[in-house]
């Protein structure tokens, strides 16, 4: 398994930098992704989100650590890098992760599993970040998006624990539209890698608790958005 530290030094090593050229790196990777449930008993957890200040010229990227039966907060790390590409549809991934990584290097403990607070195989071409981020890492990890990127689904039920299959213009499924919360909007699941279609759900249901978000990429989305602090080392909360 490649060291996140080395990754984050050099998480592109055969990108030229062209949104052409990522979009078949993506394709590539995409033929990667393990969509089993092969991550080891789960002892730490992770969340990870990313937010942009000073008009998106900077990206900042947090990553929390929590116990995996308590959901309590272990240690965190929030890094802030200069922004390297702009935005363009669909490889939010190359924008994102060589601050990502960064953060993710700096906890303590490498997590048994990720939350990333985006999209897993439910991409146009089958590598969100929490897929991305999953197969050049080695770790399982699992996608939870606050919107539909891709696919359509059939009418949800409005109560908590509520899901539907979300399915991509072929039919195939790609994740799962899920109520977080009785009447709340929706989260759409997807595995990214190392965690099965089946099981996606379950494991983000285990982290819900009082809010609609699951409390890894919850706490990292308050993080990752805040812009008072200026930690980029790991702290106790």
């Amino acid at each position: 398994m490649t060291r996140l530290s080395d990754l984050a030094a050099s998480p592109f090593a055969d990108w030229d930098g062209s949104p052409a050229a990522a979009r078949e790196l993506q394709t590539q990777l995409a033929r990667q992704v393990r969509m089993e449930d092969d991550h080891p008993p789960l002892h730490h957890l992770a969340g990870v989100d990313v937010g942009f200040e000073e008009g998106g010229a900077i990206t900042r990227a947090a990553a929390v650590l929590l116990d995996a039966d308590t959901l309590e907060p272990l240690a965190e790390c929030v890094v802030r890098i200069p922004t390297s590409m702009p935005y363009v549809p669909g490889l939010l991934s190359f924008r994102e992760l060589p601050a990502l990584l960064r953060a993710l290097a700096g906890l303590p403990d490498e997590p048994d599993l990720i939350f990333v607070d985006g999209h897993g195989i439910a991409h146009p071409r089958g590598l969100g970040i929490a897929a991305h981020l999953g197969v050049v890492s080695g770790l399982p990890t699992i996608g939870v998006a606050k919107k539909i990127l891709t696919g359509h689904h059939a009418e949800l039920a409005e109560a908590r624990g509520a899901c539907v299959e979300l399915l991509s213009s072929r039919g195939e499924q790609i994740g799962w539209v899920l109520r977080s919360k009785d009447r709340v909007r929706p989260l759409i699941v997807s595995p990214g890698n190392r965690v099965s279609l089946e099981r996606a759900p379950e494991l983000v249901m285990s982290c819900v608790r009082r809010h609609r978000l699951p409390e890894p990429t919850r706490l990292a989305d308050r993080l990752a958005s805040r812009r008072d602090a200026r930690r980029d080392q790991p702290s106790l909360f």
